[in-house]
């Protein structure tokens, strides 16, 4: 018998999670919304009560798992409330007092807040650069490594499976942020990673009007300990929000097809601004990372980062784009950029831009940006 060949990417999202068809009933469920279950005599499995499971929940996470790890059984995948309650769950289920953990510098900026409740526990945090794989530097007696490639907002990326064929060399756990890749870009999994971390408040489901986290482990004992923390804790997804990212998957290749080449295009007209200074896109083959980004990616991503003179600059060029809403979050399909630097946290200049790219025509979008540019630098600073 011939095996039929592996499902793409568009037809794996749009497919993914599905129920068995049922005559009469809708192909992707409606929302279940319920706090108990009917739950008469002993409790032997299924849906009791809502923190502890949903049927809504079950369909994303499945959804979730096959792009994650497609083809792979074992593969299991929880949802959170977002995407800090995702990185929240790993870490505080994984680690102990008088546990080490690696953490990058220059990740989420919210990632120094973390570093002060470990610290408190007793844990002892460890930090480095993502370029360079400079973790690696201190990873002897981690129990475990927190990765973030590319890392946000700079775009560095490091090697995931040279990094954790190393952290379980020395008996380290490896867990890595994939949302700024998403599992169409990259998948942490096949790569050795233990744990692959999302907030799909992003462009996994990319339209800015929810918040979601996730956590997909092939272990069974580690994904117990992370499903136990979201019990005791709560952080879990409501069902409105768990269907809504659903229907969004079914998108998901067709958005990030034309917001990646959206990026890639802002990213090479930059290329010829002599105002643009530090222009970061993994897709770029003379970005730094471009050699091992382009051995472990798949799709390069929707963001951009580069820095302009001076934060007046930054300011002016930010309120003359016209295609562009100046918004904190990046992933959707409606196009932003935004100060870094005005939230203070990121070791960024003044002037540094971080830019996701959207769906709209890319000739628009880029007509846009350079035209910002052009009337930003009229002023003088």
């Amino acid at each position: 018998m011939t095996e039929s060949a592996p499902l793409g990417d568009g037809t794996r999202a749009v497919r993914a999670g599905l129920p068995e068809p049922v005559k009469h009933e809708p192909t992707l469920p409606g929302p279940v919304f319920a706090a108990h279950f009917h739950l008469p005599g002993d409790p032997t499995g299924g849906y009791a009560y809502a923190r502890d499971e949903n049927p809504t929940w079950t369909h994303l996470e499945r959804a979730i798992g096959e792009l994650e790890a497609p083809g792979a059984d074992d593969a299991e995948t929880l949802t959170f409330a977002s995407g800090m309650a995702a990185i929240s769950a790993v870490l505080f289920s994984q680690l102990r007092a008088g546990d080490v953990v690696v953490l990058p510098d220059d990740g989420y900026q919210v990632l120094p807040l973390v570093k002060e409740q470990l610290i408190a526990y007793g844990i002892e945090v460890r930090t480095a650069p993502t370029g360079g794989d400079a973790q690696l530097d201190v990873l002897d007696g981690a129990k475990l490594l927190w990765i973030e490639t590319p890392s946000n907002p700079g775009l560095d990326v490091c090697d995931v499976r040279g990094l954790a064929d190393a952290a379980h060399a020395r008996g380290a756990l490896v867990a890595v942020d994939n949302t700024l890749a998403t599992p169409l870009g990259q998948r942490p999994l096949e790569l050795g990673a233990d744990f692959s971390v999302a907030s799909g408040t992003k462009m996994l489901t990319g339209h800015g009007d929810l918040l979601l986290g996730y956590v997909t482990c092939k272990d069974a004992e580690l994904t117990a300990a992370v499903r136990r923390w979201r019990k005791i804790v709560g952080a879990i997804p409501g069902p409105m929000e768990a269907w809504l990212a659903h229907r969004s998957l079914a998108t998901l290749q067709l958005r990030a097809d034309r917001q990646n080449a959206n990026a890639l295009a802002v990213a090479e007209a930059l290329r010829a601004r002599a105002d643009v200074a530090d222009l970061r896109y993994p897709g770029l083959p003379d970005d730094p990372s471009h050699k091992i980004a382009s051995q472990q990616m798949r799709r390069f991503g929707c963001v951009v980062s580069f820095t302009l003179p001076t934060r007046a600059r930054g300011e002016r060029f930010l309120d003359a784009l016209r295609l562009v809403d100046d918004a904190t979050s990046f992933g959707g399909v409606r196009s932003t950029a935004e100060r870094r630097r005005r939230w203070g946290g990121d070791a960024v200049p003044e002037g540094f831009i971080r830019f996701s790219a959207g769906a709209e025509d890319p000739d628009d979008l880029v007509a846009d940006v350079l035209r910002a540019l052009d009337e930003s630098a009229v002023a003088v600073d």
